[in-house]
């Protein structure tokens, strides 16, 4: 493992050195905003080469995806405890959307990445693997009858997570004109969600 620099405190480990280069990430985030932030700030911040942090993210995508994974696991925390006040996997479902669409733009990192623009940070975050488990887990947390709605395995999970988060992002995105409330997104969603919901489907 690459040990250049470091401060002259090298990680055990390489998820150490990812974590690192994450917190040096949101502080030159925190200190001059997404726009001005670059690897070479990233790098310069964790006292290590450019080099070595394309080790570990190729890309200025991947490290803010990163700092937003980090950032999202309060903001799970209160999604979790947001959802534990509905009583069935359907209202469980259209009330993720609804938090996701009015709390996200809120968020200190997750709101940097959303209204990043160019680049679409904010897009290849959520729609990577670690988003969609990470809203898999959330599902799972949620104390509802979820055999019953049909959803039992890992992957059942795992899909109505990409599809509830693909959906939060395109209103987030590509917002109604005129804007919707939020009782009527939750009649949107549920219209169309919640018959998926009602039971278990025939598996081919």
């Amino acid at each position: 493992m690459g040990h250049h620099g470091w401060q002259g405190n090298p990680p055990g480990t390489e998820n150490e050195a990812r974590r690192r280069i994450v917190k040096a990430a949101t502080a030159c985030i925190d200190r001059a905003g997404l726009a001005k932030t670059s690897l070479s700030d990233v790098a310069q911040e964790a006292g290590v080469t450019r080099q070595t942090v394309y080790r570990y993210f190729p890309r200025l995508t991947d490290v803010l995806s990163a700092v937003a994974i980090a950032g999202a696991e309060e903001f799970a925390g209160r999604m979790e405890q947001h959802l534990a006040a509905f009583t069935s996997a359907t209202e469980v479902a259209v009330e993720s959307v609804v938090f996701g669409v009015r709390t996200v733009p809120r968020e200190p990192y997750l709101g940097l990445l959303l209204r990043a623009g160019e680049g679409d940070f904010f897009t290849d975050a959520v729609t990577s693997a670690q988003w969609f488990a990470l809203g898999a887990r959330i599902l799972r947390n949620v104390p509802v009858d979820w055999a019953s709605a049909g959803v039992t395995t890992d992957d059942d999970f795992a899909g109505l997570a990409e599809v509830l988060m693909r959906l939060f992002l395109s209103f987030l995105q590509h917002p109604s004109a005129p804007t919707v409330t939020d009782d009527q997104l939750r009649t949107l969603v549920r219209r169309w969600i919640g018959p998926a919901l009602r039971g278990p489907i025939d598996r081919v």
